[in-house]
């Protein structure tokens, strides 16, 4: 009752503030011309209300046949507006849906109004609400930056590339305490999770506009499962057929039975977000030049209804240069550094780091090293960098729709430790790679991305820009 109590209270606090935007005197444009547009991409900016969406089918072994659909609607206005030339859009409406046969399903809904009526302030509103069973774990301290091993067999033999080691994984083996006779490892990196998550933002631009404080609350209820026991194909050793065998000890509920981590049972997350943002791009989806700053910051505890006790950290810069060669070549690079603070910090926290601008998944996967495995490498310190080159080789219209195509090689790097004060340059994990950047309408980016690494080599498929 008491987290409920504190979601209406800032559900009030939040309609207040609205409020007071909407009653106040007309603010000076002059805190947003530093945004302004390229000439070229304003005369390109499509006007008034407008849908964009593309289906979402997928298959996984675990998860199984999955099919929905990802979506924007945007509020653009029309030309004569005097915001038009000086934000992406009036108002977006981001919403993903999508269901698995395994009974994984996800539906996230996110509303974002920059510069709400010509003002200073910008309100963001999220909502999640999904259960993947899924998500992997590898560990949970700088050990992770070692080659693979077989959760069963810590200290026994290594595996190069991640196709050796899911092999590995699935061999028939002799159960130990607390399994069957016969086990496989096979989904003894997975677990599921199921999350219901609320989210309220607000920031303040402050002099000219280029810099803004941010101020929010999320409450989260959390919940987690392990797949000890569950069935999963199985290579048997002496005739190589697959089988059907249970699963073993997964590494996770190892690592908790072990106290080497804190969170498997779940519980009730209630977080204060602050951020200090320095924020000079020309176009928000899709820059072409300026900086973008920030210092960003989560804060758990008890006394705020949380069941968890974490403070973390997070600092990244980007910088967007255009280069003369072709129409639109951009350069774009990103360094990010982070860090978690508490004893009681729950192993979820570690799987990603929180920006006010969306939260990226860290270290591993498509918004970060792309080419290894997502939560591939985690400790309460990282840091990691990120270099693009956005060409775009052709674009035309299609009726009113706007398209835009063009290539984005790229090299990630970063490494993680169990103390910040460690970081340093050593044990360095790359992945480098090449995209196809799909621009509908300007505002909506499609991303088809091929990452590899030393362990693997993984194609993603995304809305947005990586960063």
């Amino acid at each position: 009752m008491k987290i409920i109590n504190k979601v209406w209270t800032l559900a009030l606090i939040l309609a207040f503030s609205t409020h007071l935007c909407n009653s106040q005197v007309k603010d000076s444009l002059s805190f947003i011309k530093s945004k302004r547009m390229s000439d070229d991409d304003l005369a390109k900016k499509k006007e008034g209300t407008f849908f964009t969406g593309i289906p979402d089918f997928s298959s996984d072994p675990i998860t199984g046949f999955g099919f929905g659909v990802r979506g924007n609607v945007y509020w653009n206005g029309t030309r004569d507006n005097e915001l038009f030339a000086y934000t992406p859009y009036l108002a977006k409406l981001k919403a993903n849906v999508a269901y698995y046969t395994s009974n994984a399903r996800e539906l996230t809904l996110s509303l974002d109004v920059p510069y709400y009526k010509g003002s200073r302030w910008r309100f963001k509103v999220d909502v999640k609400i999904q259960q993947n069973p899924a998500n992997l774990y590898f560990g949970l301290t700088e050990a992770t930056l070692n080659p693979l091993r077989l959760p069963s067999s810590q200290n026994g033999e290594t595996f190069s590339t991640y196709a050796d080691y899911d092999r590995a994984r699935k061999r028939l083996r002799p159960g130990q305490n607390g399994e069957a006779d016969f086990v496989t490892d096979a989904l003894s990196n997975r677990f599921r999770e199921t999350e219901y998550m609320l989210n309220l933002k607000a920031d303040y631009a402050l002099g000219n506009g280029k810099w803004r404080i941010m101020g929010g609350y999320e409450i989260q209820n959390l919940k987690y499962k392990t797949f000890e026991g569950k069935e999963a194909d199985a290579i048997d050793p002496n005739t190589g057929n697959t089988i059907q065998a249970p699963n073993g000890v997964s590494l996770l509920r190892r690592d908790f039975e072990q106290n080497k981590i804190s969170g498997l049972d779940g519980g009730w997350v209630s977080i204060l977000q602050t951020a200090l943002i320095y924020d000079t791009r020309d176009f928000e989806p899709d820059p072409t030049k300026g900086f973008y700053f920030e210092i960003a910051n989560e804060y758990s505890s008890n006394i705020i209804g949380s069941e968890f006790n974490f403070n973390k950290l997070f600092i990244q810069g980007r910088y967007y240069k255009k280069i003369p060669f072709g129409k639109r070549t951009v350069f774009a690079s990103r360094l990010g550094i982070g860090n978690i603070f508490g004893s009681n910090a729950p192993f979820f926290e570690f799987q990603d780091q929180w920006s006010p601008d969306g939260s990226i998944n860290a270290l591993g996967g498509k918004q970060s090293l792309r080419g290894y495995r997502a939560n591939r490498f985690l400790a309460r310190s990282l840091w990691f960098a990120n270099f693009e080159l956005r060409y775009r080789f052709t674009e035309f219209s299609i009726g009113k729709q706007r398209l835009a195509f063009g290539v984005a090689p790229f090299f990630d790097a970063g490494t993680v430790r169990d103390k910040w004060q460690n970081l340093n340059f050593s044990k360095i994990k790359t992945s480098y790679g090449a995209g196809l950047r799909v621009a509908w309408n300007q505002s909506t980016i499609i991303s088809f991305d091929y990452g590899k690494s030393k362990e693997d080599g993984l194609f993603y498929i995304g809305i947005g820009q990586v960063f």
